[in-house]
């Protein structure tokens, strides 16, 4: 897979950019792009330089689903062992979805114009999400006569509490950016495309100028205690925290302090 065909990433300091490149399609997913998300994000965790991911979309939209002829491309047979080997790609594709969330560095989702279903199972993976005002969304696939199986079902409950999470699945309508600062999908809303990168932007210098071990730390705990409760998250944070206490970047914020000064975290 070339890179510039269907993923961009640009680098500025600690931050990543990942651009959705597929512009003329509205970066519409396709086999490919779901590819290219498990190789990026393999490479993007491993990158010491690397604190911050930011996903936008190049062109008109941030995402306009998964293109329909990828999806036909899946429907060659109705026999047993092709039904086997659809259910295999299916969680395939739930990888790409999943490495989002998985990366250790936090992501955030940049959203304008269109943002719909595999957009959604894509911003659902991610753990900030912010929107401009020109921005819409939906769980379209009941529409299409599907079941989203990319990961929306599984976290949407979790950002925006379940009622809404069934009212948008079962239903497939748009809802608003301004809706979905209500229900609490973003946390922002942007009056245009300048400003919600710009705070895309800020939110991830902050996030890049704490230590990287807390950071991560904190997604790490965020994402087992949902998955296994409060009781082993506290025995879980215990062990990470003991784990990360004594290390440079906890005597460096000590350190910077008692001098009164911003701290220079290395992650170690």
């Amino acid at each position: 897979m070339s890179e510039s065909e269907v993923l961009r990433v640009e680098k500025e300091g600690h931050i990543a950019w990942l651009i959705l490149n597929r512009p003329k399609k509205r970066n519409a997913m396709n086999l490919e792009m779901l590819q290219g998300f498990i190789e990026t994000f393999d490479r993007l965790d491993a990158d010491p330089e690397v604190r911050v991911v930011v996903i936008k979309g190049e062109g008109l939209s941030f995402c306009a689903g998964m293109e329909l002829a990828a999806l036909a491309g899946l429907l060659e047979s109705s026999s047993a062992d092709y039904r086997e080997r659809l259910r295999r790609e299916i969680v395939r594709f739930q990888h790409g979805m999943t490495i989002v969330e998985q990366c250790r560095k936090p992501v955030i989702a940049a959203i304008h114009g269109a943002c719909v279903g595999g957009g959604v199972d894509l911003t659902c993976a991610c753990d900030i999400r912010v929107a401009s005002r020109d921005a819409f969304f939906s769980v379209r696939e009941t529409r299409l006569a599907l079941v989203a199986d990319l990961g929306t079902l599984q976290r949407l409950p979790y950002i925006v509490g379940d009622p809404w999470a069934r009212e948008l699945a079962l239903t497939g309508r748009d809802f608003s950016a301004e809706e979905a600062l209500k229900i609490g999908f973003i946390t922002h809303l942007l009056e245009n495309q300048a400003a919600l990168y710009q705070k895309a932007e800020e939110l991830a210098r902050e996030i890049a100028d704490c230590s990287p071990l807390a950071v991560t730390g904190v997604k790490d705990t965020l994402r087992f205690t949902r998955e296994n409760g409060v009781k082993a998250g506290l025995e879980y944070v215990a062990q990470k925290n003991a784990a990360i206490l004594i290390c440079e970047d906890g005597l460096e914020a000590i350190t910077a302090h008692q001098q009164k000064r911003k701290p220079k975290f290395k992650g170690c």
